[in-house]
C-alpha cells in the first residue's frame, strides 16, 4: 500500500500503482459482440444435447473442449484462426489423455505432469499458436490426472476435440459472409495511420500517432507474409496488398522529415492518404487523380514524391509479382523452419528456464496435494498453470490478480451452484456465464479470471456434483498456487527481480548506430538529387536494406515497449526501475525519427553530411549502447557534437544530446 495526502492534511491509504494497472479495466477495448453469442452458443448447447441424452458429464466434456476454443480464439484472420483453434485441440487432447492414464497413480502422475509442464514451458517460446498448444496440453493433463473421466480412455480426449471443433465450426459460419479480406482491412488501416501521422507532423500529437502506424505495419506484414508463405506466387489479390503495402514505406520516412523542421503539412496530403486507404479496402483500379499543394522545400518533397508514387502503386490493378521487394525476407522452406525452431527451443537458454520453472512449480504443486489431503486438488496446478505462462506478463502480478480475480469468480458461482440444481436451468445460467468470458477478457486478466472461474465450476459440478462445496475449497486451492507460484516461480529466480529494458534497449541503440552509418555511406544512395529519380534513389539493394533495417529498429523497440509495460506491472523496486527508462526509450525513437529525416532531405536536394560528423554521432551511440549494457543506474552524460547548425544531421545531433542527457547509465 502507499500513502497519498489529501486536501485536510491526513494521509490516505491507497493501492499500489502495479496493482490498480491490473484491476484498472481497459476500458478502450470494444466488446467482441460476436465472440460474446459464439461463446454462449458453443458452451450451452453442449450441455442441452448431453441433458437430452442422458449424458450430462458427456455434454460438460464437450463444453470444455469449446471453452479451450474460445480462449485461443484470438487471431483476426480466419486462416489464421484455423490454425489458433484446431492445432491447440490436438494438444489439448493428448494432454487429457496423458492425464487419464497416470489418473490415481499417486507419484506417478506427479512426475508424469513435471515432464508435461516441462514441455509446455519450453513450447511456449516457440510462438503464439505453439504456446496455446503448450498451455492446453498441461492444463488438460492436469483436468485428467485429478478428474475420473468417462471409460474408455479415449472418450475423454474425443469429446473435448468435439467441443473445439464447434467452436471451429462456428467461426467458420461466418467466413461466407465477410466480404472483405481482413489483410486488406489491415492495409487500408496501416494508410489511415499514415494519414493520421502525416496530419500530426509538426505537433504534439505526432510521436502517438508514429507509434499506431509501426504497430499497423507489424500487424498488416504479419497477416500478408503469413498468408503469402502458403500461396506465393498464386494469388493476384497478395501480391497486390504487399506492393500497396510496401509502398506506404517512403510516406512513412517522409513525415519525420517535414516534424523535424516542425512543417504543418496542408490538410489537402493527410485526405489524399485516406483516400487512398478507401481505394485499397475497396480494391479500386483506374487513374489517380491527386490535387496537391506545390511542395516548397526537399521535406514537404519527399512528402509529395512518395505520395505520388503510393497512388500509382495503389491505383495500378496487376502489379508485377517479380517486382515487389518483400521487406522482411522471403519465408523460408518449412523444412528449414522446423529444423530452426527445434534449434531454439533445445539449445536456448530462455526456452530452458522457462520450462524448468513451470515444471518445478507443477511438481510442487502435485507432489504437495499427493502429501496433504486437499479436496479436488487439481486446481492447485491449474492456478499453477493459468499464473506462471512465461507469455503471459509479469509472474507477480498475475498471481496477485489470479487470487483478486477467482475470488470475484466465486462469488458469482456461489449462489449458482448454491440455488440451481443440476439439469435443464444449467443451460440458460452456462449462456449467460460463457457471454462473460469474452467480454470480460478484452478488459485484463483480472476480469477474464472472475468470468472463467464461475464456467470451469458449474463445469466441474456436472463431472463431481459437489455443488455449493466447492466454492471454498477452490479459493483455498487458488491461493496454495499462487504461493508456490510466488516462491519457485518467482522468488528463487533472480531474473524476475530485474527489469529487462535496459539490455533490450542497447541492442536497439547498437543497431541504430548502424542504421546512422547505413544511411550516409557516402554513395550508398546516390547522394544528392534524388528528387529526379523519385523517393528512395539510388541503389535498390542499398536502399532495400536500409528499410528493413530501419522495420527491425522499430519492431525491437515495440518488444521493448511491451516489456516495459510488463515491468510496470512488477512491484517495487523491478518497476520504479522500469520508470527510468522511459525517457530513454522515447528518445531513442525520436533519434530513429531524425536519421530517417536526414536521409530523406538529402534524397530530395540537401547536401550530404561530412563523414566526420556522422564518425562522432554513430560514436557517441556506441558508448550510450555500452553504458547502457554495463548499468542499471541512470544519471546524466552531457555530450557534445559540433557541427553546422544549418545541416542536415542538426535535428540528429541535437536528438543525440538529449538522449545522453536524459539518462546514460554508468557503473
Amino acid at each position: 500500500m502507499t500513502q497519498t495526502e489529501t486536501g485536510n492534511g491526513r494521509r490516505r491509504t491507497t493501492p499500489p500503482t502495479w496493482l490498480l494497472s491490473g484491476l484498472r479495466p481497459q476500458s478502450s477495448a470494444p466488446v467482441p459482440w460476436a465472440a460474446v453469442v459464439r461463446a454462449s452458443i458453443a458452451l450451452a448447447a453442449p450441455l442441452a444435447v448431453g441433458f437430452a441424452l442422458g449424458r450430462p458429464a458427456y455434454g460438460a466434456l464437450v463444453s470444455m473442449g469449446a471453452l479451450s476454443g474460445v480462449i485461443g480464439d484470438t487471431a483476426d484472420a480466419y486462416r489464421m484462426r484455423i490454425i489458433n483453434i484446431a492445432v491447440p485441440q490436438l494438444f489439448g487432447a493428448l494432454g487429457i489423455m496423458l492425464g487419464t492414464l497416470v489418473y490415481g497413480t499417486g507419484w506417478g502422475a506427479v512426475a508424469a505432469l513435471t515432464v508435461v509442464g516441462l514441455v509446455s514451458g519450453m513450447m511456449s517460446t516457440i510462438g503464439a499458436v505453439a504456446s496455446v498448444s503448450g498451455l492446453l496440453l498441461l492444463l488438460n493433463a492436469v483436468v485428467g490426472a485429478g478428474l475420473p473421466m468417462p471409460e474408455p480412455w479415449w472418450v475423454a480426449p474425443l469429446l473435448l476435440t468435439v467441443g473445439g471443433l464447434f467452436v471451429l465450426a462456428l467461426t467458420l459460419l461466418a467466413w461466407p459472409l465477410r466480404r472483405k479480406l481482413p489483410e486488406r482491412v489491415a492495409v487500408a488501416g496501416t494508410y489511415l495511420a499514415v494519414a493520421d501521422l502525416l496530419a500530426a507532423a509538426g505537433g504534439d500529437a505526432y510521436d502517438e500517432r508514429r507509434q499506431a502506424v509501426t504497430q499497423s505495419l507489424n500487424t498488416s506484414y504479419d497477416l500478408i507474409l503469413a498468408r503469402r508463405a502458403r500461396y506465393h506466387g498464386r494469388s493476384n489479390a497478395m501480391v497486390r496488398l504487399l506492393a500497396q503495402l510496401n509502398v506506404v514505406i517512403p510516406l512513412v520516412e517522409a513525415a519525420p522529415a517535414v516534424h523535424v523542421r516542425g512543417i504543418r503539412l496542408p490538410e489537402a496530403i493527410p485526405e489524399a492518404v485516406r483516400e487512398l486507404a478507401a481505394t485499397v479496402e475497396e480494391s479500386r483500379t483506374g487513374r489517380p487523380e491527386l490535387g496537391l499543394p506545390a511542395p516548397d522545400s526537399p521535406a514537404t518533397r519527399a512528402v509529395d514524391s512518395a505520395l505520388r508514387h503510393a497512388a500509382t502503386i495503389v491505383h495500378k490493378a496487376d502489379p508485377d509479382p517479380y517486382n515487389v521487394d518483400d521487406r522482411l525476407g522471403r519465408p523460408a522452406a518449412l523444412g528449414v523452419r522446423v529444423r530452426r525452431t527445434a534449434r531454439s527451443v533445445l539449445f536456448t537458454g530462455a526456452s530452458w528456464r522457462y520450462g524448468l520453472r513451470l515444471a518445478l512449480c507443477v511438481g510442487l504443486a502435485q507432489a504437495l496435494t499427493s502429501l496433504i489431503p486437499v479436496p479436488r486438488s487439481y486446481w492447485v496446478a491449474l492456478t499453477v498453470t493459468f499464473v506462471l505462462k512465461p507469455d503471459f506478463g509479469s509472474v507477480f502480478s498475475r498471481a496477485v490478480l489470479r487470487s483478486v480475480g477467482t475470488a470475484a469468480g466465486l462469488v458469482v458461482a456461489a449462489p449458482v451452484l448454491a440455488a440451481v440444481p443440476i439439469g435443464w436451468w444449467d443451460v440458460p445460467v452456462m449462456v449467460l456465464l460463457a457471454a462473460l468470458i469474452p467480454a470480460f477478457t478484452a478488459k485484463g486478466y483480472a476480469f477474464q479470471t472472475a468470468a472463467i472461474t464461475p464456467v470451469i465450476l458449474l463445469l466441474s459440478d456436472l463431472l463431481n456434483h459437489e455443488g455449493f462445496d466447492l466454492v471454498w475449497p477452490r479459493f483455498l486451492d487458488s491461493l496454495i498456487g499462487c504461493a508456490i507460484v510466488l516462491v519457485a516461480g518467482y522468488l528463487l529466480w533472480p531474473e524476475s527481480w530485474h527489469a529487462r529494458v535496459g539490455h533490450r534497449l542497447a541492442d536497439v541503440v547498437t543497431d541504430v548506430a548502424d542504421y546512422v552509418a547505413c544511411a550516409f555511406e557516402p554513395g550508398a544512395y546516390g547522394g544528392g538529387g534524388g528528387s529526379a529519380q523519385g523517393p528512395g534513389s539510388g541503389g535498390a539493394g542499398d536502399r532495400a536494406e536500409r528499410l528493413r533495417a530501419r522495420r527491425r529498429i522499430y519492431r525491437d523497440l515495440s518488444v521493448v515497449r511491451s516489456e516495459f509495460q510488463r515491468a510496470l506491472t512488477e512491484p517495487p523496486p523491478v518497476g520504479a526501475r522500469a520508470a527510468a527508462w522511459w525517457p530513454l526509450v522515447v528518445a531513442v525513437e525520436r533519434i530513429v525519427d531524425a536519421t530517417t529525416a536526414a536521409r530523406v532531405r538529402v534524397n530530395h536536394g540537401a547536401p550530404e553530411p561530412p563523414a566526420e560528423e556522422v564518425a562522432e554521432i554513430r560514436r557517441q551511440l556506441t558508448e550510450l549502447a555500452d553504458g547502457i549494457r554495463s548499468s542499471e543506474i541512470l544519471v546524466e552524460v552531457r555530450a557534445e557534437l559540433p557541427g553546422d547548425e544549418k545541416g542536415v544531421l542538426a535535428p540528429l545531433r541535437r536528438e543525440v544530446a538529449a538522449a545522453r542527457a536524459i539518462a546514460s547509465p554508468q557503473p
